[in-house]
């Protein structure tokens, strides 16, 4: 084919191409002169609402006549989002609030609660642009409120969501991760939609700030992949440009910028003016101070793009990042002059800010003049409101006897509470009676029985002076177990009405010991019983002394009661450096305790035996070596087998070890075994 034709052919082919794109392009502005429904209206101003947001608003107020003409409160609804959205985007916050809340109150006039969810989260959406984090999160939880009372599960997800972009702004990553978990999980149950999206992609952001960036590329590379549909496209930018951010704090700037311009391409082929903006920014941070050339470049691409839409308040941001990268390269000439073209668009943007509320309080004036009138309306209302009031009284008075209901309920339940305390306390003193007429009747009755026989026969002028001195002997000795159980019942009788008295101080224990030992020195020589004493000089307690003194003399006088005659018995100390207590021992190679009585040696309802030479007892004596322990901050048990011995342990705050050759141990958390000893 001949080149002149090969021209003209395509020639005519490219302006047949063009002539099919203008008539693509016209037709929906040309289609929305026509009567088009609200659907296709949304459609429209989807489309330019970021590439021509004059001419997405020049069809939404469309939209809102034709859905005013029609009686459609939901399509003004619709259209006063999308507004709201394109001033959002705009930077003008204030503007854009005043139309998501006329959409709120449509929305809630109509009971839309899916609706009214969505405008909430855009109302949220300008508070966290405007840096009000608490009010956000705000708005965020007011919209997770209506989506679970409607039961609408898409819009609790958006709420989880925000709520987590709310957190992110703070900087509270643990807890954004929290709604972010909870808002993937509802993800996983409904349809994938571009909230999915979203999850993922601040689920990257989030890892990213952690310092995780295998979960975040985990999270970002599995949206991009999602993403890549024509409808997603926009999210598809966003999820690239973070990834990038990821291998650029990695220090993989060849990667990052990869990314970017691959980014960067598809924001321009689907002219969609933010994700470009993003991009340019993005790149120009990336390159940075260390290729300072190359981030101007973007930067000023940046300029030129924000310039070209009108939007004032990016051009602020980026004239004074330029200015920061100028004086950086020490261009302090064009540093100064970007600052000027800064400040210049920030006044002339804020004189444009007052103009319009100057227009706003005229407005709010004639909204007063409005609301006046509507007041002299409600005033004819006076009755229904007498009748709702009526019925909110009715509720409160209802409320009202349910409290007091509720409150009686509860006092009873006290009153049965303390009611059951005393029966377990009166049930607690008629065991400590019986035990009382117990020793009465057994252990105290008895001596007191053999000292009158004895009296009797003491009385015979018949019996001889040597049985006459045997008899004296025994009468001494009924006498003296008569008076000891006796000093014990009024010791134990003073305890429960007086309580434990406690005068702890710093004591050696060594001399009480001593001390014990030569009172039951006398009874051990009866039985042939050998006491041996290992308790170190230099140990000192933290411990009543009586009360110390009470409880190795009732330890010892049983080890030798219950010691056969030939016996031994063997007192020691130790030091537990792990509890840095003092552990005392008495051990005896006596008849033992059967496994039966060892769990109630040392309570209430425990028998008084007799010793191997029928000495008797009271039982309460091991009762109070308990409590007495108990007061101390101390510890008393036993370990035991019959017919083999026993052995007596105490247990005390160790107060201070003067020298080093102190036997120290260190307990299992279990008791050992008692050791089996030979007879003697």
């Amino acid at each position: 084919m001949p080149p002149i034709k090969l021209i003209l052919l395509l020639f005519i082919v490219t302006v047949g191409y063009g002539k099919l794109q203008a008539k693509q392009v016209q037709s929906p502005v040309n289609t929305a002169a026509n009567n088009l429904t609200i659907a296709d209206y949304d459609k429209l101003v989807k489309r330019y609402r970021y590439y021509k947001p004059d001419s997405a608003v020049y069809f939404a107020n469309m939209a809102i006549a034709y859905a005013r003409r029609v009686n459609d409160g939901k399509g003004v609804a619709t259209m006063l989002n999308h507004l709201g959205m394109i001033d959002d985007n705009r930077g003008e916050f204030d503007a854009s609030r005043i139309k998501y809340l006329q959409a709120l109150a449509i929305y809630r006039k109509r009971k839309d609660a899916v609706g009214e969810a969505a405008v909430i989260v855009r109302l949220g959406v300008v508070e966290l642009r405007k840096g009000n984090y608490d009010k956000a999160i705000g708005c965020f939880l007011q919209s997770l409120k209506v989506s679970e009372r409607s039961k609408n599960t898409q819009g609790r997800m958006e709420a989880y969501l925000t709520v987590a972009e709310g957190y992110m702004g703070q900087k509270k990553l643990d807890v954004a991760l929290k709604y972010l978990n909870t808002a993937e999980k509802i993800n996983n149950t409904i349809p994938f939609s571009n909230l999915s999206l979203n999850i993922y992609n601040d689920f990257g952001v989030v890892y990213r700030e952690m310092g995780m960036p295998d979960q975040a590329k985990a999270y970002l590379e599995k949206g991009i992949m999602l993403s890549d549909e024509p409808q997603y496209q926009g999210l598809h930018i966003t999820l690239i440009n973070n990834l990038a951010k990821v291998y650029n704090k990695q220090g993989d700037k060849a990667k990052s910028i990869a990314l970017q311009k691959s980014a960067l391409e598809k924001a321009r082929s689907i002219n969609n003016y933010l994700r470009e903006l993003q991009t340019l920014t993005g790149l120009a941070d990336t390159y940075g101070t260390s290729n300072a050339p190359q981030a101007l470049f973007y930067f000023n691409q940046a300029l030129a793009l924000v310039k070209e839409k009108g939007a004032y308040k990016q051009q602020i941001e980026i004239l004074s990042r330029l200015a920061d990268l100028y004086k950086y390269q020490k261009d302090y000439q064009t540093a100064l002059l970007m600052k000027e073209q800064q400040n210049a668009l920030a006044d002339s943007v804020f004189y444009k800010t007052m103009a319009k509320q100057v227009v706003s309080l005229q407005s709010e004036y004639q909204l007063y003049r409005s609301k006046a009138s509507v007041r002299e309306l409600k005033a004819l209302n006076t009755s229904q409101k007498f009748q709702r009031n009526f019925y909110i009284a009715a509720v409160a008075a209802c409320l009202l006897v349910i409290l007091v209901v509720a409150y009686y309920f509860y006092q009873t339940r006290q009153l049965n509470k303390q009611l059951n305390k005393v029966n377990a306390d009166l049930q607690e003193s008629n065991k400590v009676k019986d035990k009382l007429f117990s020793v009465l009747a057994h252990d105290l009755r008895a001596p007191f029985a053999s000292v009158i026989d004895l009296l009797y026969l003491l009385d015979d002028e018949d019996i001889t002076g040597e049985e006459k001195s045997l008899l004296i002997k025994r009468l001494t000795s009924a006498s003296n177990v008569s008076l000891e159980t006796l000093n014990m019942l009024l010791k134990w009788g003073e305890m429960q009405i007086k309580g434990v008295r406690l005068n702890a101080s710093i004591v050696q224990p060594k001399p009480i010991v001593n001390r014990v030992m030569n009172l039951v020195a006398t009874n051990a020589e009866k039985k042939d019983i050998v006491v041996q004493d290992t308790v170190d000089d230099n140990i000192a307690v933290r411990v009543d002394p009586n009360h110390f003194e009470f409880v190795m003399r009732n330890l010892l006088s049983n080890a030798v009661k219950f010691t056969r005659p030939g016996g031994s018995i063997f007192i020691s100390a130790s030091i537990d450096q792990g509890e840095n207590t003092v552990i005392f021992s008495v051990r005896d190679n006596g008849i033992g305790i059967s496994a039966e009585r060892l769990p109630y040696v040392f309570d209430i309802s425990n028998a008084s035996t007799k010793g191997t030479s029928n000495e008797t007892g009271t039982s309460l004596g091991l009762l109070i070596c308990k409590e007495f322990m108990d007061m101390n901050g101390g510890r008393i048990w036993v370990e035991s087998l019959l017919n083999e011995g026993s052995i007596f342990y105490v247990s005390l705050p160790l107060f201070k070890v003067t020298q080093s050759n102190v036997a120290t141990i260190n307990l299992p958390a279990k008791r050992r075994t008692f050791p089996r000893q030979k007879q003697a």
